[in-house]
């Protein structure tokens, strides 16, 4: 494993390497980290494939700098990495947040994506459950007080005390959802793996909506199997989804091998 920082666009941006083979990103969630999200799945990847793994502006080992957060920033943020890691095509399996910045990735440069998981992802406000919508932007600090979250952040963030600030961009960044449309969707090329929770904060129907405008939904039988997929996962909310680690590699795994003969830098 290498860790290791990459000065880009301002920042010291944090990032890992696991094991040799086809390139896969990794993208974390809102609040989270590496470790969080990905700790447990790393591992498995790792054993067949070289494993990007990604922490945003103000997550986890990457300290936060005089700007907001906002998508368009991450997007290019993480794709100055790649770039500076010279890697001309990826796999990315983004979750949450991530699974955000992954999706404006394939939009704004799909010559940089070859599969695309995507985990819990919305293209516009209506694809939360409105409770969500309600309660996300008013996170206080104390709400996650004791949890794996701040535990973490704690442990490895280089200014700790810089929690507070985190929640309140997130608070901002939520506000200021991406409303894309469904013709823009629609554009994506890369075959795409969608994930969701059946008790997730997005609405299940929004998962099948973003499946068919990827070319899902189809009778396979007949016209055969479309190139996107789609993943409801039993008994799993948002915040459990990530930690089903048996399901998701299983199911990415055979995704991502589709073509594995051909080989990508």
């Amino acid at each position: 494993m290498k860790n290791c920082y990459a000065s880009l666009n301002g920042l010291n941006m944090y990032y890992e390497i696991h094991g040799n083979g086809k390139p896969l990103v990794l993208l974390h969630g809102a609040l989270s980290a590496i470790e969080i999200d990905f700790g447990k799945i790393i591992p498995l990847f790792a054993k067949n494939r070289k494993v990007i793994a990604i922490e945003q502006q103000a997550h986890g080992h990457t300290a936060d700098i005089d700007r907001p957060l906002i998508y368009d920033q991450m997007v290019d943020d993480t794709i100055a990495l790649l770039r500076y890691l010279n890697i001309e095509k990826a796999d990315i399996f983004g979750y949450s947040l991530g699974a955000g910045i992954a999706m404006q990735i394939a939009i704004q440069h799909p010559e940089l994506v070859n599969r695309l998981v995507l985990a819990s992802v919305s293209y516009n406000r209506k694809g939360f459950h409105h409770e969500v919508i309600e309660g996300v932007v008013d996170l206080k600090p104390e709400y996650l007080d004791g949890s794996p979250f701040k535990e973490v952040y704690d442990r490895i963030a280089p200014n700790p005390e810089d929690w507070t600030t985190l929640i309140e961009k997130v608070n901002l960044l939520n506000k200021e959802i991406i409303d894309l449309s469904p013709e823009t969707i629609h554009m994506i090329r890369a075959p795409t793996l969608v994930i969701i929770g059946d008790s997730d904060i997005i609405r299940p129907e929004h998962a099948v909506e973003i499946f068919r405008l990827l070319g899902g939904g189809v009778p396979g039988d007949i016209t055969g199997l479309p190139n996107s997929q789609l993943a409801v996962l039993p008994g799993t909310t948002h915040i459990t989804l990530i930690g089903r680690v048996d399901w998701l590699f299983s199911m990415i795994s055979e995704f991502l091998d589709v073509n594995n003969s051909k080989n990508q830098k």
